[in-house]
């Protein structure tokens, strides 16, 4: 089978085939969490495309190096201008408590979270704080180089000179003449040659907590340097794929690139991969819009435009139906829509544990196989593998019902592509049977009583009703010879 991936390059604007530059070794870096606050809906998309992406270059047989870092310092309010107060020194100062607290709650969270959605673990999951020699190093290099300069104890990238040799703006499409018409002098900036300079390091003021010592002055780094200082650290000066947010792609990647070609002399990133965003309302969801829902709201229902708790799985499945670049809108239907597709999907997989082989097959299970594969080959389609994978469930079901047969050896072959692609590539697990615990099978048997005692009584009235609301909240009762049976539907 033609295993050839093609992955939408956000610097050429178009699909490339993807060629490793060291096969079979693949660099796959990732811009984690800034851990402040409780992982959103919006976080962990970005982490579920990553996976399904990490997933399938080892199924591919790439022997990946996945690395995510957790961002714990240098991230500032205003991300444009980078001004303000950094973002875990506020929470900090909230809940009074050290900004290291606020990073091992969240970090440890964020982790949890992402644990629960089957995510794997990264190969390396890197602190900021953790590589702060690292990033002084780039900076000596980008200043000996010559686009960067110092000032009262803070040195700026200097856009104006990289922009002579190089092309600052690439990535974002965004030229320097259009940007700097649309940019105000802000208070705070004065120390800058240019408004569009970016800090590679920042002189502390007294009050600011998480400081450290250098050469310029007692400070800390800018929010950027710290993917490229970590890259390079751990995935050279050139490596495969960067991934991230949609909304990284500017200001964060776009001075990323023009931090590593101004310490390195070349581009560190050969692949640019950007999934979109989820939107609420039609718009964004975001931390800074107050429309955001996190993941603990999710799982448990707490949220206002919930109409009740919604598992794992469940909101992995929903992510998964919509391919990484296109924007994805929550509503309740949706999710519940997705429930019912995940649980079809599960039941299916389980039938078809239990089909016989034929003396001969009546179909080609190939095409389903082969068009599963098409779709994550071409540029991570999941919304398409999916689709295709149902029509495995359709033909699950005909070979359950006996309207078509497979032979020993095709029955084999399908039954490990369906399973494989479901939980090795998808990352989906049978989740919806772990939901049966021991009070709920109680509960329901309780109701089953119930229902048979108006039905000796001859209150079909009653009977039909507690039917009726069981197949509300999605219990299906099935009246055998052996009894009444019931099943999530």
């Amino acid at each position: 089978m033609n295993h050839k991936l093609n992955i939408y390059n956000s610097l050429s604007r178009q699909k490339e085939q993807f060629i490793p530059l060291n096969s079979p070794f693949v660099g796959l870096y990732v811009c984690g969490p800034t851990v402040y606050s409780e992982p959103h809906l919006g976080h962990v998309r970005m982490a579920i495309t990553f996976d399904v992406l990490f997933r399938y270059l080892m199924y591919l047989g790439y022997k990946v190096r996945y690395v995510r870092n957790i961002t714990d310092v240098g991230h500032l309010e205003d991300e444009i201008s980078g001004e303000g107060e950094d973002r875990i020194e506020k929470k900090a100062r909230l809940e009074q408590v050290e900004p290291m607290e606020i990073v091992q709650k969240y970090r440890l969270e964020f982790q949890h979270v992402l644990e629960k959605l089957n995510t794997l673990p990264p190969s390396l999951e890197p602190q900021a704080s953790g590589h702060i020699i690292e990033q002084q190093q780039m900076i000596k290099n980008i200043l000996a180089n010559g686009f960067a300069y110092e000032v009262n104890g803070s040195v700026y990238f200097d856009i104006e000179a990289y922009n002579k040799k190089y092309n600052y703006g690439r990535l974002s499409g965004r030229k320097i003449e259009d940007m700097l018409a649309n940019t105000r002098e802000l208070n705070g900036q004065s120390d800058k040659k240019n408004p569009l300079d970016f800090a590679l390091w920042k002189k502390a003021t007294p009050d600011h907590i998480m400081q450290w010592p250098s050469e310029w002055s007692q400070g800390f780094p800018g929010w950027h340097l710290e993917c490229s200082a970590m890259g390079t650290k751990y995935l050279g000066e050139t490596f495969d794929i960067h991934g991230g947010g949609i909304d990284l792609l500017f200001p964060h990647h776009e001075c990323e690139i023009a931090q590593s070609v101004a310490a390195n002399g070349h581009e560190h990133v050969r692949y640019w991969m950007h999934n979109n965003m989820i939107t609420i309302d039609g718009q964004k969801m975001a931390r800074s819009l107050n429309n955001f829902i996190t993941l603990h709201e999710l799982f448990s229902g707490t949220h206002k435009k919930l109409t009740r708790a919604y598992s794992p799985m469940n909101i992995r499945f929903f992510i998964l139906q919509s391919h990484y670049r296109s924007t994805l809108d929550f509503s309740n239907e949706a999710l519940q829509a997705s429930e019912k597709g995940m649980i079809r999907l599960m039941k299916t997989l389980e039938i078809m544990e239990e089909i016989k082989p034929a003396s001969s097959s009546s179909i080609d299970v190939n095409d389903i196989i082969e068009k599963c594969f098409q779709a994550l080959n071409d540029d991570l389609n999941t919304s398409i593998a999916i689709a295709q994978l149902f029509e495995g469930v359709k033909l699950i079901n005909l070979l359950n019902e006996g309207k078509e047969t497979l032979a020993a050896k095709d029955l084999k072959i399908f039954t490990h592509f369906m399973n494989t692609f479901t939980a090795d590539i998808l990352g989906l697990k049978e989740e919806w049977t772990e939901q049966k615990s021991d009070e709920e099978d109680k509960l329901i048997q309780l109701i089953i009583e119930l229902r048979l005692h108006a039905r000796g009584k001859k209150d079909f009235e009653s009977s039909d009703m507690i039917r009726k609301r069981l197949s509300e909240i999605g219990i299906t009762l099935n009246d055998t010879k052996e009894g009444t049976k019931w099943e999530r539907s």
